[in-house]
């Protein structure tokens, strides 16, 4: 209802993810390689360079981003994480798009997926684990240490970076199934991201027993979202000066959050900004896209709101 209570949902979150911790960690990534080559990408157009951003974290998990500078940069950034399907390579056609219009990307894997490790480790406990899925993480997580660092460690070490190399006149982040449920998280602990989109990333847990898209050890940690709702933490990423997160969704996605349950929250939300005074709450429903993934509709209309 106020903002000191989203201050201290905020730092209560902070202090589960990364233990002890009041405020996001200030530190640097592990290593930067600028201006790389790699196939994959070497036929993109409005170009200038790649960095390789390396962060490596506990139980020897790692993460690596790519930054995407663009010829003749806007001087906007835009965050892009892709979800459980694979690599960030999967949007290749989404960062071009991007970069046609002059943004920098940094674009971003989850754990474990794309050019990140799968490393195995000894745990006290269980013995030689492999972690080769986000359910295992199940099995690393103890009082000292919690694996939803995981998800967003690398982020905030890619923005410290990016903070002290560029001068970004904006921030704003987007993300895939997955990639939109990092987004969300994100959006809620992180105000330097003004506009967020997660596209088919999270439903509240009470309606996700109606689609059955209960989702995997991120996005049902019970301990975790005790802290912070599915609710709380949408109101977090939409409140602030300037700051709006709209929710899309495919109507008829073929793996998650298909349909227009979404519509059951709106108002809940934007209800509670209207009493916080501050930010702003949209859904959209992509009714042309059959597929999981963001539509050239859907890019479209993330593009008018950017630019608004």
């Amino acid at each position: 209802n106020t903002e000191q209570d989203v201050k201290n949902k905020k730092i209560a979150l902070i202090k589960f993810i990364w233990k002890d911790e009041t405020s996001l960690p200030n530190n640097m990534p592990s290593n930067i390689e600028k201006n790389i080559s790699d196939n994959e990408f070497d036929n993109m157009t409005n170009l200038k360079q790649i960095n390789k951003i390396h962060v490596d974290m506990e139980y020897k998990v790692n993460s690596i981003a790519y930054h995407f500078i663009s010829n003749s940069s806007n001087n906007e950034l835009i965050i892009l994480h892709n979800g459980h399907s694979g690599g960030f390579q999967e949007q290749k056609i989404i960062i071009q798009e991007f970069l046609n219009r002059n943004y920098d990307v940094i674009a971003f894997s989850m754990p474990l997926l794309g050019l990140n490790n799968q490393p195995i480790v000894e745990d006290s406990n269980f013995g030689r684990i492999h972690l080769v899925n986000h359910n295992t993480f199940h099995f690393i997580e103890n009082k000292n240490f919690s694996p939803m660092k995981f998800f967003v460690h690398p982020i905030t070490l890619s923005l410290n970076y990016v903070e002290n190399q560029f001068a970004y006149d904006s921030i704003n982040m987007i993300g895939i199934s997955g990639g939109g449920w990092t987004t969300i998280l994100y959006a809620a602990i992180d105000d330097r991201i003004s506009k967020s989109f997660p596209v088919a990333g999270s439903l509240p847990i009470s309606l996700r027993m109606e689609s059955r898209d209960i989702g995997d050890y991120e996005q049902t940690h019970s301990e975790f979202y005790a802290i912070a709702n599915y609710l709380e933490l949408y109101v977090m990423g939409s409140y602030g000066e300037n700051r709006k997160q709209i929710h899309i969704f495919n109507k008829f996605d073929p793996c998650c959050f298909a349909g227009d349950l979404s519509k059951n929250y709106e108002d809940i939300i934007k209800d509670k900004l209207i009493i916080l005074g501050k930010g702003h709450f949209d859904i959209d429903i992509d009714e042309s896209n059959t597929k999981h993934s963001i539509s050239k509709n859907t890019l479209t209309k993330i593009f008018v709101e950017i630019e608004k």
